[in-house]
């Protein structure tokens, strides 16, 4: 069907984003899976081209673009050519709103210019090896020290956290019997800081181009200067960005169980089984048919949740349930579609058997699918 969330500005800025995906990034995949991570001046390549700087003010050299949309181009193109830009997503859609959002004069001053020309990369570091959606669990400390604070604890599982120069971090500055959400603040830990220590870049399952980090802070003197936002107040900071957050992740979905489709669809045309192709099946064209019935439903759910993140309409729940179905979705149609290459589709020479890898962690990151249920279950009340 038809979208209508699109002007020509967008589509010119779609033809810029999949020639560059098509020249930069897919030829060096294999390479950059190997090698665990994208390379760093990858981030430069994207900033000359205008996709790290989109939502920076004019002021800083950026785009000064409001909306998501342009952002959502790149994540939608990302999915269909199976590619990666490692953790520059999560730095430009999960960490950035951070930044804008809490950063005073003084840090934006100091860390957007950077942010535009692609010489700094964030992400940020929430989870811990003994915590992970329970954020009020969070074990790791900063402690007062005159102008600075002493930041000490772990984290893992952090995304882009080997390539990442600046990292937000979650910790404890205080204990609240009353309520153990309070208490929470993020700091900004710079990369050459004394006593930061980032660990082995894990050995994950899929997306293996994209860096995931352990993180060790071992009396880190990180100065009150680099406290994002008011102490205290990080848990409220956190919850205000999942809906963009979750929103990324179910486009991310979206597009790459849409290049599934298309993958499956060439293929069953080209492959012949018992003298005749696999498309010729009625069980294939049934199947191909159900797929793209769902991701029509999962593009709708999708362009409306688009068009309510930029009116500032988003909510939580409404969030949860576009990351839960598309999610969910991205499962069915991957695994279908995999079964339709037969045997080659288990060979990891085929894209397909990395777009189903990939996608296994969709419904965990970013809260896994029980916690959208639990999150959807609430708002009705139960």
């Amino acid at each position: 069907m038809h979208r209508e969330l699109f002007t020509a500005d967008h589509d010119a800025f779609r033809d810029t984003v999949r020639q560059f995906i098509g020249k930069e990034i897919v030829p060096n995949l294999t390479d950059w899976e190997s090698a665990g991570r994208v390379p760093r001046e990858l981030f430069t390549k994207t900033a000359e081209i205008g996709i790290n700087g989109l939502q920076i003010p004019e002021a800083y050299g950026g785009g000064g673009i409001t909306s998501f949309l342009f952002n959502a181009i790149v994540i939608e193109e990302t999915g269909y050519a199976a590619a990666s830009f490692g953790g520059l997503q999560v730095h430009l859609n999960t960490v950035m709103p951070y930044f804008f959002e809490y950063a005073n004069d003084e840090q934006k001053d100091r860390w957007f210019p950077g942010f535009v020309d692609g010489s700094l990369i964030s992400s940020i570091a929430m989870t811990e090896p003994g915590t992970g959606s329970d954020l009020a669990g969070i074990a790791t400390t900063a402690v007062r020290d005159g102008d600075d604070w002493i930041l000490n604890g772990a984290k893992t599982f952090i995304t882009g956290g080997i390539n990442a120069d600046l990292i937000v971090v979650v910790a404890r500055t205080a204990r609240v019997a009353e309520n153990r959400r309070d208490g929470l603040s993020l700091f900004v830990v710079e990369a050459d800081m004394d006593g930061f220590t980032r660990g082995r870049n894990l050995d994950k399952l899929g997306l293996k181009a994209q860096d995931t980090a352990e993180l060790l802070f071992d009396n880190v003197r990180v100065p009150a200067r680099n406290l994002l936002g008011r102490e205290g107040n990080a848990f409220s900071m956190l919850t205000h960005n999942l809906p963009q957050e979750r929103l990324t992740v179910a486009v991310a979905a979206h597009a790459t169980a849409a290049a599934a489709l298309t993958l499956a669809t060439d293929y069953v045309k080209d492959r012949k089984v018992f003298g005749q192709r696999v498309a010729d099946f009625q069980n294939t064209k049934f199947v191909l048919a159900e797929c793209a019935t769902e991701l029509e439903a999962s593009q709708a759910l999708i362009d409306r949740a688009l068009v309510a993140l930029d009116t500032g309409t988003l909510n939580v729940a409404d969030a949860a349930k576009v990351k839960l179905f598309c999610t969910e979705m991205q499962s069915r149609v991957i695994d279908r579609c995999l079964q339709l290459h037969g045997g080659y589709g288990y060979m990891r020479e085929y894209p397909i058997s990395r777009l189903y890898v990939d996608a296994r962690v969709s419904r965990i990151f970013g809260g896994t699918s029980e916690v959208m249920k639990t999150i959807i279950s609430r708002s009705l009340g139960l």
